[in-house]
């Protein structure tokens, strides 16, 4: 069995913004491969699954907003019974250039508030993790910037890296090894 989690805030105001990247990409998987998200409100999250060459995928965005993801990520990886090394987690990354897409098999949070609520819950770094690059912008504070919108220029950028991401979800669903995939897909 294997998790694929996308990281992200519920409602309507937080819609294609950049902390949503995970819940973007994910979106963006379900509606390729005509997956419908549904709420399971005693874990916390929207989830969709289905089974691939026999083993049980499940693709689940929190719905405990990104600061306490790990709650969903724990909840779900508790009742399914599901491996950390089985774990994917999607999600934005402040330190990289719009687009870029970094592949790590572990590491800490990176200040990531969402992996670091993912770590405290699950008691381990040691979770697989595609990271999407949104820059930051020094004039405008951390919360703001995350919580804002793409500028028209980046929008190509980000729908490109979307797609990226999209081809590394599906090589780890199929079971290709994480070093392999990382190396194929993580730009430089």
């Amino acid at each position: 069995m294997k998790l694929v989690v996308g990281l992200g805030n519920i409602g309507e105001a937080y819609a294609n913004t950049r902390h949503n990247l995970g819940f973007i990409c994910l979106d963006y998987y379900a509606n390729t491969h005509n997956l419908v998200f549904k709420e399971e409100k005693k874990l916390k999250c929207y989830l969709a699954s289905f089974t691939k060459n026999g083993e049980r995928i499940i693709l689940i965005k929190p719905t405990t907003y990104m600061n306490l993801s790990g709650e969903a990520v724990s909840a779900v990886m508790n009742y399914y019974k599901v491996d950390i090394e089985d774990v994917l987690v999607i999600c934005d990354d402040l330190d990289s250039p719009v687009g870029r897409v970094r592949l790590r098999s572990d590491g800490s949070s990176g200040g990531h508030n969402g992996l670091k609520n993912i770590i405290l819950h699950t008691g381990t770094q040691g979770f697989k993790r595609i990271k999407i690059g949104i820059s930051r912008n020094p004039l405008i504070d951390v919360a703001s910037y995350v919580l804002g919108h793409f500028k028209e220029e980046e929008i190509p950028l980000i729908e490109e890296a979307v797609k990226e991401a999209n081809l590394a979800i599906e090589e780890f669903i199929l079971g290709v090894p994480f070093n392999k995939i990382a190396s194929k897909y993580s730009k430089k």
